[in-house]
């Protein structure tokens, strides 16, 4: 009768996010199958896929955590993934997430409207890319109106620049103009 129930269960857990709760499963196999699977068929499922991915033959594994099951790579994997994570962190950002990254840094804690207004473009994009890397967080709410959310860097942003505190950014006087001058022939 639930001869499949280990390939569901196996699709339920594989999509899911984050670690993916027993009773949630059971949801989504009652409503699928239109009928009450049995939460023990359900943990059986569970412990068969267990199993399954111990062998040396998959990268992964099924575990409990958080209350739920999540596939997760095997520890064996992890200076491996270690180095990719790092690669991955330490890619070029583009000129906008530069130009956005800068402006945060120095003006922060910062709302959208304000680094926008700064900027004179829309960043949604730049903030998206940098929240994505971890290079800046979500510091809480402006009491401006509408309560728009405050940006800010975070230790990692340092970490990937090399500084110990923010203070540790060069001062914008220290910065030179380019000169542009038309007719220079320096």
């Amino acid at each position: 009768m639930f001869e499949e129930l280990p390939v569901l269960v196996e699709a339920l857990v594989f999509a899911s996010e984050l670690p993916i709760r027993v009773e949630e499963i059971q949801q989504a196999l009652d409503a699928h199958l239109y009928q009450a699977v049995p939460k023990k068929n359900i943990l059986q499922a569970l412990e068969s896929l267990k199993t399954k991915y111990q062998s040396e033959g998959f990268s992964f594994e099924l575990v409990a955590i958080a209350g739920g099951y999540q596939f997760l790579s095997k520890p064996i994997h992890e200076p491996l993934l270690g180095v990719w994570l790092r690669q991955r962190s330490h890619k070029k950002l583009t000129k906008a997430a530069m130009e956005t990254l800068a402006v945060i840094a120095y003006q922060q804690p910062i709302t959208k409207a304000e680094l926008e207004r700064v900027r004179g473009v829309n960043s949604d994009y730049a903030i998206q890319k940098l929240l994505e890397k971890e290079l800046i967080e979500i510091r809480g709410r402006s009491t401006d109106i509408g309560r728009p959310l405050l940006y800010g860097t975070n230790p990692k942003f340092m970490q990937h620049f090399g500084i110990q505190s923010i203070k540790d950014l060069p001062k914008l006087k220290e910065f030179k103009p380019e000169t542009n001058e038309i007719g220079d022939r320096t």
